[in-house]
């Protein structure tokens, strides 16, 4: 038998089981990120997220949220650009790095080799691919801000590798499809 919860208007949502819900939630595979940008004074800022998703092929949107909680807030909310970081699935330790609360955006950035793009935005080594984006709009949802980015440039690794994914809770990795001679085989 499954559990089920049903809700109806906003005052029932409270009566979910938090832990509950997050774990129907984790049900859902996702792609692993990182969001980087500059803060006020110049410095990097970067946190993990798996809230990434295309909004529009024209113009080209993405979106992302963050929680009106988190101490990187108000420098995404007021850097000119952002880039998003797709990781790739040797990448775990950037993940875990990038989502460590209460390090300094100084401490996030010590020793990590990255380029510069738009807006001055950290781009990550070795990743899958690259979005750099302007800070469009943002939305209030709930306990978190959504960010739709009008993406003004991008890329791919050149040689192609397996994205770093998310579900039930643990990393994990997309199975490698056989190679022709194995499919022959």
């Amino acid at each position: 038998m499954t559990a089920e919860h049903r809700v109806s208007g906003q005052a029932a949502a409270a009566s979910f089981d938090p832990r509950e819900f997050r774990h129907a939630l984790g049900c859902f595979a996702t792609g692993v990120a990182v969001v980087t940008a500059r803060d006020a004074q110049g410095g990097p800022v970067g946190l993990t997220i798996n809230s990434f998703a295309s909004v529009s092929l024209d113009p080209p949107l993405v979106l992302w949220s963050l929680s009106l909680y988190s101490p990187s807030l108000a420098a995404f909310q007021h850097c000119s650009h952002y880039a998003i970081n797709i990781l790739s699935a040797d990448q775990t330790e950037y993940s875990q790095h990038f989502s460590r609360p209460g390090e300094t955006a100084a401490g996030k950035f010590a020793g990590i080799a990255f380029d510069e793009g738009a807006g001055g935005a950290p781009l990550l080594r070795d990743c899958c691919a690259w979005f750099e984006c302007r800070n469009e709009t943002r939305h209030p949802g709930g306990d978190h801000l959504i960010f739709v980015g009008l993406v003004e440039a991008f890329r791919r690794a050149q040689r192609q590798r397996p994205p770093l994914l998310f579900h039930g809770g643990r990393y994990r990795h997309l199975a490698t499809d056989p190679s022709p001679e194995e499919q022959r085989s």
